[in-house]
């Protein structure tokens, strides 16, 4: 049997990593700027997550949703204290398609509607749903397209406006800051206006923030930078360090009947133990703390780098804009500079998500490297 060929591959294969570093076959060393689409939030095998997952392995490593799993309470409960949403509960699945899925099958379910307002150039899973609600219709299969979903551009809050107006809107839904799209994000102005027409007219307001959550913008969620409440969160990519997870933070206004949402292999004994130490680990080494100064650090360094059109994104979810498409440049940092860095929908951009733990010198290294390159 062959593997089902839907990626395209750079020819690297990666089998040891630490921190911020990644290791391959033939012992090349690469700096990881970009986690595994993200994922990576407290660097490559971090102590203290390979000793909960492997303490826990010891234990019980997995069991159905039909018992109880003090994991999963604990995990609620510092998720909550750590993000500032103790006022929200929270339903444990497995991926971020996974989380925007059942975020949108539970504004459904409250509103008794089915239109969804998305937004333009928006990436939110490739799941029935979750997909629909994604701005490409390269990855819509015609079963997709069922689904009812309005596509508007950020920031024109008069759509909005409109498209609620019409009474058969059950959720909007929207990025914290867009990841595949490109790095766009609505403005602070533009966010409360959404959530005020939402809550005007019974519209769940679900924030989006699988890739841009869990301290990659600055703060803890990156609606939290425009001082609004959503109704729903989605979160997954950084939730584990790379261990299979996602999170449906869901408003305590709504009540949970038995049935409405489940999953197999959700909120685990497993996935819990890992989610619980990347919320010690963030807390304990004031990681969000450092993602605000090597934020500003990098913003002041990259001005050095004249071909730079534009930054674009907050904290270490970041993009950098060319008058280029940056395909050939993503592959000479691969293999010149072993350094590797992201792409997006807008081919013009190079995207930047490292582990939250990276350091100043990291960030040099990579700039440098950078003007090297476009000398």
């Amino acid at each position: 049997m062959k593997l089902f060929d839907v990626y395209p591959l750079y020819n690297v294969t990666p089998v040891k990593a630490e921190g911020v570093y990644v290791w391959d076959d033939k012992g090349t060393k690469y700096l990881d700027l970009y986690g595994g689409h993200g994922v990576i939030s407290i660097g490559h095998s971090h102590p203290k997550y390979v000793d909960s997952l492997t303490n826990q392995l010891k234990e019980i490593g997995f069991y159905s949703n039909s018992i109880q799993n003090p994991l999963q309470v604990e995990l609620a409960q510092k998720l909550g204290k750590l993000s500032d949403c103790e006022n929200f509960n929270l339903f444990l699945c497995n991926s971020g398609a996974e989380s925007n899925e059942n975020a949108l099958k539970l504004a459904s379910f409250v509103t008794g509607k089915s239109r969804i307002v998305s937004f333009t150039n928006s990436f939110h899973g490739r799941t029935s749903a979750a997909v629909a609600v994604t701005d490409n219709m390269n990855i819509n299969a015609p079963i997709n397209l069922q689904q009812k979903v309005t596509f508007l551009p950020l920031n024109e809050i008069d759509l909005v406006y409109h498209e609620i107006g019409k009474k058969d809107v059950a959720a909007v839904i929207i990025e914290g800051i867009q990841g595949v799209g490109g790095l766009d994000e609505g403005t602070s102005e533009f966010f409360k206006e959404v959530q005020s027409v939402c809550n005007k007219n019974g519209v769940l307001l679900i924030l989006d923030e699988i890739q841009s959550g869990y301290g990659r913008s600055g703060q803890f969620f990156a609606f939290q930078q425009h001082n609004i409440q959503p109704d729903i969160i989605t979160t997954a990519k950084g939730m584990a360090n790379g261990f299979p997870i996602g999170g449906v933070l869901i408003s305590n206004k709504y009540e949970a009947k038995y049935g409405m949402l489940g999953t197999t292999f959700g909120g685990n004994h497993l996935a819990c133990a890992a989610a619980i130490s990347v919320l010690d680990s963030i807390e304990q080494e004031k990681l969000i703390a450092n993602v605000n100064e090597v934020y500003h650090y990098f913003l002041e360094e990259i001005k050095s780098v004249s071909k730079v059109k534009k930054v674009k994104g907050r904290g270490l979810m970041l993009g950098l804009e060319f008058d280029f498409e940056v395909g050939e440049l993503r592959k000479k940092l691969i293999f010149d500079k072993n350094i590797f860095t992201g792409g997006s929908n807008n081919k013009y951009l190079l995207r930047i998500l490292p582990p939250l733990t990276i350091k100043k010198e990291q960030i040099a290294f990579f700039i440098n490297a950078l003007k090297e390159l476009l000398a």
